[in-house]
């Protein structure tokens, strides 16, 4: 899945993340996600892409959700929000992925039926056949500058070592 880049920046990096949205450890890679954005701002552009994990019943149910919520605008506010959820997630599964879309303000019930009639399926299938094809095996796991690092067993160090391979390639200096 690639969709377009902002324009804010005259040409932004762009750190693939390879997620699903039920899995704990992706929620818990929000904070080195939210630290890159911080440092970086709009030099970096962080691109969600699926890989949901045949443990998690609802990660592909979830993807797709996803592709409708940024399809209205609300890409990494509904991931952010899912992700809080991952244990409602869990129980409640599509229910639960609708009622976030409402308390976002998205159009719920457009959400649901992306759900039904699997609008957004190629889109999430075409993200977990490229993350196999380039030897992603689980989540977190970032691309940056050709390099892969695989977040799924431990996240220690993992921020240290994405700011090093994107510090060479952004200049943070105001013009």
């Amino acid at each position: 899945m690639t969709h377009p880049s902002p324009a804010s920046a005259a040409s932004p990096v762009v750190l693939d993340v390879w997620c699903e949205l039920q899995c704990p450890d992706c929620r818990t890679a929000l904070d080195d996600l939210a630290a890159l954005r911080e440092r970086y701002g709009d030099a970096l552009v962080i691109q969600l892409r699926h890989f949901p994990l045949e443990k998690h019943k609802h990660a592909l149910a979830a993807a797709q959700a996803y592709e409708e919520a940024f399809a209205q605008g609300a890409a990494w506010p509904y991931a952010e929000a899912v992700l809080a959820r991952v244990e409602e997630l869990d129980r409640r599964g599509e229910e639960a992925l609708v009622d976030v879309a409402r308390e976002l303000g998205l159009d719920a019930d457009e959400v649901d039926t992306a759900l039904i009639d699997g609008r957004h399926l190629l889109l999430v299938d075409s993200d977990q056949a490229e993350g196999r094809a380039i030897g992603v095996k689980g989540t977190p796991t970032y691309v940056v500058g050709g390099e892969l690092i695989d977040a799924s067993k431990s996240q220690e160090g993992v921020l240290p070592r994405l700011q090093s391979l994107l510090d060479p390639l952004i200049t943070t200096e105001a013009p």
